[in-house]
């Protein structure tokens, strides 16, 4: 049981490390993506559309599936999907069309949409066989994977290597992994848990619905710097596209050390204490470099950004299968919740920085951090285990 639950969680690491190196990959090269397609501020909001369609489409139906199937199929299908939209996405810039990116970015919506739910369904299910925290690191490999793509986007964009090669052996490469990677997982969970529980629907619980809105708002916070902060430092700050991409690697870099040291601080504080610590940390990242206008600021306040959303997704989601009965229903719905937030809510605020800046669009998900810390505050004086261990 020891070696087959340590190979599945080896497995999910795997499976957590290839959507951020994808995501990274062609996030670093947006400017580049951007320059070759020709596009406005709005148009790449647009463009960013495919993956809000894609996510949507993923999310909605990724707890029925799952019910239906268990998570390794929906796992296996999106992680797929994942991976092989990132070529498709360089392919449509090298090709200067726009529709040919927003659907690859569909692609990699869906797949990431319906997949990662299923495979945070899979890691609650790890921490309640090991009894320990797992999802925190796993989300850091999520977080190392976007490291490393940052890492290779920054010297490949220095270098003017060309995104449909770059985005190509990206793509190359995963694919694999990501077979070898899902067919280690078992069959069947989430399926019969699902099945299994009736009662009252998992939305009603107060409790629940404070994580949340704590995890709709790290989870904004994270997709923001993902889709946006390479832009953001290069139009919002005037950096080169080079350094643009050098800030993100700094950012992925904060959110790695703050989820593979996460652990020890909730063994200390518990997690209702270091949710409302994150959200604070967050939200003073994001108010310096939306209202300071200086380069070294911005560039250090990204580190403030990336350790306060490091740990609110993974963290709530352990707290949500915590929280009571039939936790792949209240892991799915919390799942679902930063999902949304994550994929969705990045291509909106792409609109109202075409109209007020990219730095003044920021301000919406400082404002849903601020809501969050009064959530996590209100959770602390909460007596429910899931919260206070």
């Amino acid at each position: 049981m020891e070696h087959s639950t340590a190979r599945r969680r080896i497995a999910l690491f795997a499976l957590f490390f290839l959507p951020g190196l994808g995501i990274s990959s062609w996030v670093t090269r947006t400017p580049d993506i951007r320059d070759l397609l020709g596009a406005s501020t709005a148009e790449m909001g647009l463009i960013l559309f495919g993956i809000s369609v894609g996510s949507m489409i993923g999310i909605l139906g990724s707890g029925a599936l799952v019910t239906r199937f268990g998570t390794r199929p929906v796992a296996t299908v999106g992680i797929v999907a994942t991976t092989l939209s990132i070529p498709v996405i360089g392919a449509g810039a090298a090709l200067h069309q726009g529709l040919l990116v927003a659907a690859g970015l569909f692609l990699f919506g869906i797949g990431m949409g319906g997949g990662e739910v299923a495979m945070n369904i899979e890691g609650a299910d790890v921490e309640r066989i090991l009894e320990r925290p797992v999802l925190p690191t796993m989300h850091g490999f999520f977080s190392l994977g976007t490291v490393v793509g940052a890492a290779i986007g920054m010297i490949l964009t220095a270098a003017e290597f060309p995104v449909v090669w770059h985005l190509a052996l990206i793509g190359l490469v995963s694919v694999p992994v990501a077979l070898a990677a899902a067919s280690r997982l078992p069959a069947g969970v989430g399926r019969q848990a699902a099945a299994a529980v009736k009662g009252e629907p998992v939305w009603r619980d107060p409790v629940l619905l404070l994580i949340g809105t704590i995890v709709l708002a790290m989870a904004l916070a994270e997709g923001a710097a993902n889709d946006w902060l390479p832009l953001i430092m290069v139009d919002g700050h005037g950096l080169d596209p080079a350094l643009g991409s050098a800030v993100y690697v700094v950012f992925a870099a904060a959110m790695t050390i703050g989820r593979f040291t996460g652990n020890r601080l909730l063994e200390r504080h518990g997690r209702a204490t270091v949710l409302a610590a994150s959200a604070v940390i967050g939200a003073v990242g994001v108010a310096l470099v939306v209202f300071v206008d200086n380069q070294i600021v911005a560039g250090a306040a990204v580190l403030l950004w990336g350790l306060g959303s490091a740990l609110g997704f993974p963290v709530a989601l352990s707290a949500a299968g915590d929280s009571g009965d039939n936790p792949t229903a209240r892991v799915s719905l919390v799942a679902t919740a930063g999902y949304v937030a994550f994929l969705v809510g990045p291509p909106a605020l792409g609109f109202l920085g075409e109209h007020y800046g990219l730095r003044a669009a920021m301000i919406t998900v400082l404002t849903l951090l601020a809501i969050a810390t009064v959530a996590a505050t209100t959770l602390r004086r909460s007596t429910t285990p899931a919260l206070t261990r």
